[in-house]
């Protein structure tokens, strides 16, 4: 009998080991890898060298490397036989697959077992839509919750004769929407979500929304749904990895701005998106040393950091395992309790609120740990095209008092219209932005003089359809300050571009 209860209790430990080493994803985290699987950059970059291409996806799913793989990508909402149509390179699309009867949409069962496994494994693998494809968007919120139901029922915890991975559940989706309309999402998403709640299983809705903020597909549908993590692409932007310590260009403290006090959820993760080689894309791509600077400093300095996005998994692995490498770094340090983080001191000089001129780089404490972009002399605000951009949490500044009710730095300044030209990639695009560069004329402040005020419209040049402006630049136009809030070539102050906007009267 004693030998049968110590092997008893030896099995109940051996069990409880088990199931501890292999917890499910956390999303409270902040040392968390999530890495694009799919669409074989690698491949892509290296097509005469086949052995390194992208492999499938529970080959990346024995070691406890990455916590959360989106399957990219669902390309297009409605094709033949409205149905989707999914691609994921080399593993399985609908030209090199076989398809369901009357329809566009690959039959991918032989990634069944293979989900599960990883699954198993406590990885979170969710369905990512759209990607730079023209396939993506709704033109109602009827059509929009008609896709909801096909995406429960092909991919989610639904039920039907086309389900491309068979009786695999998925852990959620991930918009990567970069064309086609940013209309009738959060209809999407809610439908959505009332399937989630009469659910057992947790499900997971993230974005992959482009660094310039505010995200010209995703920034309204993030202000209104909760979602639970942004993989903020920190590449083919001006305001990419290679601008870090740049305070014009840089902007993860907007994004923690937004995650503290737009956010409809107070507990939204923000993560580092980061190409995983220097051909994963075009621009943005920095090695591990600098890589590992900029993780550290931004996880301890804001707590919405939420760890590392990749694009993609076959270029990290083929990158000396660059994604285990900085797995490795996040878990050094690494928490799972929100509660845990300590704001750093507002060790900055207060803000002035007399009037006083900053000048470019100078720091101020103000709720948050700001530093002026060029000369500024307005109090700091979330505003991403103003004087002064968040470098840092700091005090435990006012934290998520938001939950949708306080404005939007995108109310402050008009969302750049699809024809403006920022940049707009996929995180498996491959164009190289013409970098912005910010170079304003500061605001001028009236100074008394015999006779009265100097009019501030005198230090300010007037606008002409001969000239190329950058964002931030100022301008006169019909006695009322304009700023450009991006690049601009004759395109009318007040228009209906809405590349200006009032930031003044003479």
């Amino acid at each position: 009998m004693k030998n049968k209860a110590q092997q008893f209790i030896l099995l109940v430990i051996t069990s409880w080991m088990f199931t501890t080493t292999t917890l499910a994803f956390n999303n409270d985290c902040n040392n968390n890898v999530v890495s694009y699987w799919g669409q074989n950059s690698y491949g892509a970059a290296n097509p005469n060298n086949p052995q390194g291409w992208q492999k499938s996806v529970r080959f990346y799913c024995d070691d406890n490397t990455i916590d959360m793989f989106p399957i990219a990508f669902l390309t297009t909402f409605f094709s033949t036989g409205g149905k989707p149509t999914i691609n994921l390179a080399n593993e399985c699309n609908s030209s090199d697959n076989s398809t369901f009867p009357g329809t566009q949409l690959a039959n991918c069962t032989g990634l069944q077992d293979d989900i599960k496994y990883c699954q198993t494994k406590g990885k979170a693998l969710t369905l990512s839509l759209g990607g730079a494809t023209g396939g993506a968007g709704f033109q109602s919120d009827a059509q929009a919750q008609q896709f909801a139901d096909t995406v429960w029922n092909d991919f989610l915890g639904g039920s039907s004769n086309t389900r491309p991975f068979g009786d695999a559940v998925l852990d959620g989706v991930d918009l990567d929407i970069e064309g086609g309309g940013s209309n009738h999402y959060p209809a999407f998403l809610q439908k959505l979500k009332s399937y989630f709640d009469s659910s057992n299983k947790k499900y997971y809705v993230t974005a992959a929304p482009q660094c310039v903020y505010p995200d010209a597909n995703l920034d309204s549908t993030m202000n209104q749904f909760p979602m639970d993590a942004i993989f903020v692409q920190f590449y083919n932007n001006p305001c990419g990895l290679q601008t870090y310590g740049q305070a014009r260009n840089w902007n993860f403290g907007i994004w923690d701005y937004w995650a503290k006090h737009v956010s409809p959820n107070p507990n939204v993760k923000v993560y580092i998106g980061a190409p995983a080689a220097s051909t994963a894309a075009g621009g943005g791509y920095v090695p591990f040393d600098a890589l590992q600077k900029i993780i550290t400093e931004t996880r301890s300095s804001f707590s919405s950091f939420g760890g590392v996005m990749f694009w993609d998994t076959s270029q990290a692995y083929q990158n000396g395992r660059l994604d285990q490498g900085i797995k490795n770094l996040l878990n050094n340090g690494g928490s799972c309790d929100a509660s845990a983080f300590v704001y750093p001191p507002c060790n900055a000089p207060a803000w002035d609120a007399s009037g006083r001129t900053y000048t470019s780089g100078n720091r101020v404490s103000h709720n948050y740990i700001w530093e002026a972009k060029w000369s500024a002399g307005s109090e700091p605000t979330a505003n991403p095209m103003g004087e002064w951009t968040p470098v840092s949490a700091c005090g435990n500044e006012n934290v998520n008092s938001n939950n949708g009710n306080n404005p939007s730095p995108s109310s402050i300044i008009p969302t750049p219209s699809s024809s403006a030209p920022g940049p707009s990639s996929s995180p498996d695009a491959n164009q190289t932005p013409t970098p912005v560069v910010n170079t304003p004329v500061p605001t001028s402040t009236s100074t008394p003089e015999s006779g009265g005020e100097i009019n501030i419209c005198n230090s300010v040049e007037s606008w002409t359809t001969a000239k190329t402006y950058v964002g931030g630049t100022k301008v006169v136009y019909q006695n009322k300050i304009w700023t450009a809030s991006w690049w601009s070539y004759g395109d009318l102050p007040g228009g209906p571009a809405g590349v200006w906007s009032p930031s003044g009267t003479c």
